[in-house]
């Protein structure tokens, strides 16, 4: 069934920050619904080359449904962390730009059958992939109690880890826990009242994470890039929470800095020269206006860079 696709996040801005050539190449590594793509190709010429990218077979066919036959448009099913293979496979060199709009999109949280939400009582599936064999179920049912902490403390940052990772353990001795509503009234008793709500969303978030593998993933993807932006090529990103925010911010900031060396050595040694040029130092973030327009703009913030 078609599914209204909600409208891209700081699109304007992403359109600013990534185009630097109208006849160049750019990689939509996280294509989703099409939202983004549908507006680049709009201020691309002929002779572009727009590459959309999506791990999702459902979201593709969507996004191929929506954007239509055009000469500047590739749809490949993989992972944005294989673009350098899909860049050999069609005999494409350096790139001018490549976007990645982080995290799950507005068409997998509506699909109740994937077990993204924990709003609607699904299946514990949570797989962007649903060519990978590891399930949100799997890793419940599967994993021991201190993996269980490992996951809710690192990919969550969730207060009640302890609490909720032990509450699992013994539930899923009386039966085992398929869906998301067993997993969510689990969670509910462990945690005081107040807290539920931020504790739901923090443990299906962590369980996501962990079943696509998404922060290792993410960690590749930008270091890889170097390798086949060109010159003043262009990075954006946006993320939705501090996790995949920190990474982005900590890996530009990593490649624009002009030495490694300690502190305290008297001088410089490692030789190194700055990789990226920051463009957006403090982040940008959604106008209210947007905000109101698309709730799942509250949370973000585009971070850009330009290949030196």
């Amino acid at each position: 069934m078609n599914r209204p696709f909600h409208d891209p996040v700081l699109a304007d801005r992403v359109i600013d920050y990534l185009i630097t050539e109208t006849g160049g190449i750019y990689i939509d590594g996280t294509l989703g619904g099409g939202g983004h793509a549908e507006r680049i190709l709009e201020n691309l010429t002929a002779g572009a080359q727009y590459i959309g990218v999506d791990q999702d077979g459902d979201a593709l066919e969507h996004a191929r449904k929506r954007l239509g036959p055009s000469k500047k448009l590739i749809l490949e099913r993989t992972n944005f962390a294989d673009i350098p293979l899909l860049l050999k496979r069609q005999g494409m060199g350096p790139v001018d730009g490549l976007l990645l709009d982080l995290g799950i999109s507005s068409f997998q949280i509506d699909m109740p059958r994937r077990g993204f939400s924990y709003m609607q009582d699904s299946p514990l599936d949570m797989r962007m992939d649903q060519r990978i064999e590891q399930t949100a179920s799997h890793i419940v049912n599967q994993y021991n109690e201190h993996e269980l902490v490992r996951i809710f403390t690192l990919y969550g940052e969730e207060r009640f880890a302890k609490r909720i990772a032990r509450s699992i353990v013994l539930e899923r001795r009386k039966n085992p826990i398929y869906d998301s509503g067993r997993l969510r009234s689990i969670i509910g008793k462990a945690v005081p009242g107040r807290y539920r709500i931020k504790s739901y969303a923090r443990v299906f978030q962590a369980l996501r994470i962990a079943v696509n593998n998404e922060l290792e993933v993410l960690e590749r993807t930008l270091s890889e890039s170097l390798g086949y932006l060109k010159p003043h090529g262009r990075i954006v990103v946006i993320a939705y929470h501090s996790l995949e925010d920190r990474i982005v911010k900590q890996f530009f900031k990593a490649q624009a800095s002009p030495c490694f060396c300690p502190p305290e050595l008297p001088k410089c040694i490692c030789g190194q020269t700055p990789k990226l040029k920051i463009l957006t130092p403090k982040g940008i973030k959604p106008a209210q206006t947007e905000i109101r327009q698309n709730i799942r703009a509250r949370s973000a913030i585009l971070r850009a860079a330009e290949v030196l």
